[in-house]
């Protein structure tokens, strides 16, 4: 995980249907040509996160088989 690149910041962000649309506690997220970047939605100024696509697909992985604590 690295901190946001220029090409991350010029990037089209996105919520996921789950976030109820309207809600403002939600991350962002955008598809990079390498990595997937992860952002806060209420501080999209703000310093966000990138990570490779196999690190998020073992995250999103572990998430949907209750694999975290």
């Amino acid at each position: 995980m690295v901190p946001l690149t220029k090409s991350a910041e010029a990037a089209v962000w996105f919520k996921s249907s789950y976030s109820g649309g309207n809600t403002t506690e939600c991350v962002e997220v955008a598809h990079l040509s390498q990595a997937l970047a992860v952002r806060d939605s209420k501080s999209v100024e703000g310093p966000g996160l990138t990570f490779s696509t196999d690190a998020w697909a073992d995250f999103v992985s572990a998430l949907r088989t209750s694999r975290l604590d």
